[in-house]
């Protein structure tokens, strides 16, 4: 196989929250969208930041997470609730591992 024949458009791939705390704290999973590839240096960024760097996780993740059309909504202005930014990076490191 050539390696030319492994390249692609990155395709959003909508992630679902929807443990049962956070379907009972808000009636519903809660869903965003991510890349379902990155640049490498991208990607080797979030791999390589430890744990304790927590806000640099968060900047991070705050460029992947998407709505459905691909467009970033995460900002100074644009905050999600503790818990839930917690499990968003969560799913996304978690995601983004396999």
């Amino acid at each position: 196989m050539k390696l030319t024949q492994l390249t692609a458009k990155p395709q959003l791939v909508k992630i679902s929250i929807d443990d049962e705390e956070t379907v009972a704290e808000y009636g519903e999973p809660i869903e965003f969208w991510i890349w379902d590839r990155y640049p490498m240096k991208k990607f080797m960024k979030l791999v390589n930041v430890g744990e304790e760097n927590y806000e640099e996780i968060i900047d991070l993740v705050e460029d992947l997470v998407l709505d459905e059309s691909g467009t970033r909504f995460l900002n100074s202005d644009n905050l999600l609730p503790t818990r839930v930014m917690s499990k968003v990076v969560g799913r996304v490191v978690e995601t983004l591992g396999k």
